[in-house]
């Protein structure tokens, strides 16, 4: 069961991300850069939560997974501050106990993060850092607890990290994507910048244990080979609403698969549609 409970808090938070850097087609820059355009309308809000709830091949129960909008300020600015945690439960907890927790610090004007926290023990394996983001200088500092060291890496502009790239895409306006569209964004990650791209594939209706839920289907691109069966094998659906949550999200893996399911929520922006 090794990197599966890390693997999945990576799946929520959209961070199973392509090696490969590729063009994003020019429909979907205009899509996405439309927000920037236009006044703030968040597609989420201080105190919503999500729960997730992790299964392994269908049947097995591997954890939770929680997401957490709070406020802050930083330089006299106001900012988001939000908390991702997974935990593995159940025989998964048994054999490979996993404690994650992720934390993004983002500007509400410009949706761009300035502080990140990565705190994990999966297993033995842990990693205790923090990230500096200077948008000014195009500038990281990696501050590794672990180690004790303090390294300045190279970012360019509109740089997202782990967490904070799920919140900026979530805040998008998508409402001009047509099938076979793609989203790219900039993430820096294990102390280098690489493209995150997003597919997407239509509108679906899904049913959550809410009811059913009209949602847009997207397929991250996803390095294939060392947990993936190919670069395709993640598929993310999210509520094709003002809030844009995750509903669900199915991997296929080199051995058995792996699915996240909406479980908890509140607080959120805007209504939750369900269709009876």
């Amino acid at each position: 069961m090794k990197n599966i409970i890390y693997l999945f808090i990576f799946l929520i938070a959209f961070t199973s991300i392509s090696q490969s850097i590729q063009k994003t087609n020019e429909k979907s820059k205009e899509a996405v850069s439309k927000a920037k355009d236009s006044p703030q309308n968040f597609a989420f809000q201080k105190g919503e939560w999500l729960k997730f709830k992790m299964s392994y091949s269908n049947f097995l129960n591997a954890g939770f997974s929680t997401m957490e909008v709070r406020e802050t300020t930083n330089n006299q600015k106001e900012a988001f501050h939000i908390l991702g945690k997974g935990k593995s439960t159940g025989i998964v907890g048994l054999f490979f106990n996993v404690k994650d927790d992720y934390q993004t610090f983002m500007y509400k004007e410009s949706m761009l993060p300035y502080r990140f926290i990565r705190k994990i023990d999966e297993g033995g394996y842990t990693k205790d850092e923090e990230i500096l983001f200077n948008h000014d200088k195009n500038e990281a500092t990696v501050k590794n607890y672990k180690h004790n060291t303090v390294d300045k890496h190279p970012i360019g502009n509109d740089i997202q990290d782990l967490l904070s790239s799920l919140y900026f895409l979530r805040n998008q306006n998508l409402t001009d994507l047509e099938v076979g569209d793609e989203i790219e964004l900039k993430m820096f990650i294990d102390k280098e910048v690489t493209n995150f791209k997003l597919r997407f594939l239509g509108k679906e209706v899904v049913k959550t244990k809410f009811g059913k839920v009209k949602s847009l289907k997207f397929k991250p691109m996803v390095q294939a080979g060392r947990v993936f069966k190919e670069q395709e094998s993640l598929t993310i659906w999210i509520s094709d609403d003002d809030n844009k949550i995750p509903l669900l999200i199915k991997a296929s893996l080199a051995v058995g698969s792996l699915r996240a399911d909406l479980d908890e929520f509140k607080g959120l922006a805007h209504p939750f549609n369900i269709i009876f």
